[in-house]
């Protein structure tokens, strides 16, 4: 009985955050997968200064992009609803606010992508009617779409990591290096993205891509970690007994 009750934290066994943390581990690495192709080649013409909305890229290049964004935003939401049940039960304080507050901002995320991606496909229907009118209402689509790079991968994931790292960090659940990252991109990003929206900063300069930097290396190796290791069976197994 005493050994069934060290396993188990409250109703979640350490097999299952195992499990929970290569399933979100493989869904961080998805959204890399899925989110580099657009952004580097299937929209390239899209996003370029100056980008005509009714002839740059092509139209099979924006639905695969946006294929792939659609895949992106459902890894998001993954990641999260999967590592939540974990997250919640770590005893750290604010630990189950901050679980929470990951899961919330990986959906407004997921959200703002998807409304990129309506945006796109309007575009592909609005080249049908190449006119006047439609040059006009082609730049906006593709103005809400840049405005949604600035908010869903810009802004928000600066959150997340803040929220999600400092669960990992103070919980001790992977190598805190890791975790670190997070927490030092975290406030770059949200800062980069925020000038950005002032109109203080463009993407694609010096300060964005300084900033983008440490949130790419922290979600690609908690990806990794989570993949290869999970939690670490130390850090588990404390919080199981403390339960």
């Amino acid at each position: 009985m005493a050994r069934a009750r060290t396993e188990t934290v409250v109703g979640l066994t350490a097999r299952d955050a195992r499990s929970a943390a290569r399933v979100a581990g493989a869904l961080h690495l998805v959204t890399f997968i899925a989110g580099i192709p657009p952004a580097l080649f299937l929209y390239s013409d899209l996003m370029a200064d100056g980008a005509d909305a009714l002839t740059a890229s092509t139209n099979s290049g924006i639905r695969w992009g946006a294929f792939l964004d659609v895949i992106n935003a459902l890894a998001c939401v993954g990641t999260a609803v999967v590592l939540f049940p974990v997250l919640r039960r770590c005893r750290v304080r604010f630990g189950e606010a901050a679980a929470l507050g990951f899961v919330t901002p990986r959906v407004i995320e997921a959200t703002v992508i998807l409304v990129g991606v309506l945006s796109l496909l309007s575009l592909v229907v609005v080249r049908q009617d190449l006119d006047a009118s439609s040059a006009a209402l082609g730049q906006t689509l593709l103005a809400v779409h840049d405005w949604t790079l600035i908010l869903g991968p810009g802004l928000i994931p600066a959150l997340n990591a803040a929220l999600f790292a400092s669960v990992l960090y103070r919980a001790d659940l992977v190598p805190r290096i890791i975790p670190t990252l997070g927490l030092i991109g975290a406030p770059l990003l949200a800062t980069a993205a925020s000038l950005s929206i002032l109109g203080v900063n463009e993407p694609g300069t010096v300060l964005s891509d300084v900033a983008v930097a440490p949130i790419f290396f922290w979600e690609l190796s908690v990806g990794i970690y989570l993949l290869v290791k999970g939690f670490k069976p130390t850090a588990v197994a404390a919080f199981a007994v403390d339960r």
